[in-house]
């Protein structure tokens, strides 16, 4: 079968949305021709330690009346007090508790997918005592999740993020220590590029465990619009579809005032600079 382009397969998103009602986003990437979302657990829109499951069914039902479905939550999780592999117990288990309401909303949203990260360990320490409450929380997390019929995605994070998991090789380290099958990757473009990787590197390290892509503009950090940075998109492209990803892909909006102001010219110049690298690649790229 041959699989939808990429363009096709681009989610929308809130991340750009913080400063709007969620029903204005919502509406937007129907308009847009989204048929799928990636929501960011995030107050005002779904703060998770807040949101209750009747807030996650509303959440699903008003993305479902516009032809959308929620295909991954994404917590709010790189700054304290979250923190998966944080020194101090008592942060670790509120962080870990946290990721494990996270998955139950994901199934009440009807998500396939919670994006999770490996949080970092102190900066003081063995890598090796961080590395371990990672590998801990992380599996304690996906098991969790699997038993309510979700998948985790694993994101690499810039070296100011995080100092244990910041490439596609720590990344396949991080699968392989945790052993758990339902544990995929998502491929940051911007991250990627940080870190020196190419969409090559992660498709041979990791496989059918790629499961899920940000693909966004950077220089080479940023969370930007397609041409906004630098990165090479066309490349970005061809190379998903060397590799086969079938998968979905989110145009990660935010960090930028320019686009929390005006959010949706951002992702539709977004997609049209995806729709011209497709058509470069052939029509069928992704």
């Amino acid at each position: 079968m041959t699989r939808a382009p990429l363009v096709d397969r681009i989610t929308g998103s809130n991340f750009g949305y913080q400063h709007f009602p969620l029903e204005r986003c919502l509406d937007d990437l129907a308009t847009l021709g989204r048929t799928s979302m990636e929501l960011w657990g995030v107050a005002p829109h779904a703060h998770v330690p807040w949101l209750e499951d009747d807030d996650a069914r509303s959440i699903r039902r008003a993305a479902e009346m516009r032809g959308l479905r929620i295909a991954c939550l994404t917590p709010e999780q790189v700054a304290y007090p979250v923190n998966v592999a944080s020194p101090d117990p008592q942060l670790r288990r509120s962080s870990v508790a946290m990721f494990r309401r996270a998955a139950e909303l994901a199934a009440e949203l009807g998500a396939q997918m919670l994006l999770v990260t490996a949080g970092r360990g102190g900066e003081d320490e063995s890598p090796s005592a961080g590395w371990a409450r990672a590998v801990d929380s992380l599996g304690e997390i996906t098991a969790h999740a699997a038993g309510l019929g979700v998948d985790c995605v694993l994101e690499p994070l810039q070296r100011v993020e995080s100092n244990l998991v910041n490439s596609a090789a720590d990344a396949a380290r991080m699968l392989a220590d945790v052993a758990e099958p339902r544990l995929g990757v998502v491929l940051d473009t911007v991250g990627a590029a940080v870190s020196g990787d190419s969409v090559d590197d992660y498709a041979q390290l990791l496989g059918e465990r790629l499961r899920h892509v940000h693909l966004v503009d950077g220089a080479p950090a940023g969370h930007l619009a397609w041409d906004d940075g630098r990165l090479p998109l066309d490349e970005i492209v061809a190379a998903l579809d060397r590799c086969g990803y079938e998968g979905l892909a989110t145009v990660e909006l935010f960090g930028d005032g320019r686009y929390a102001l005006e959010p949706r010219p951002a992702l539709e110049r977004s997609l049209d600079a995806v729709r011209r690298a497709v058509a470069g690649a052939g029509g069928n790229a992704g």
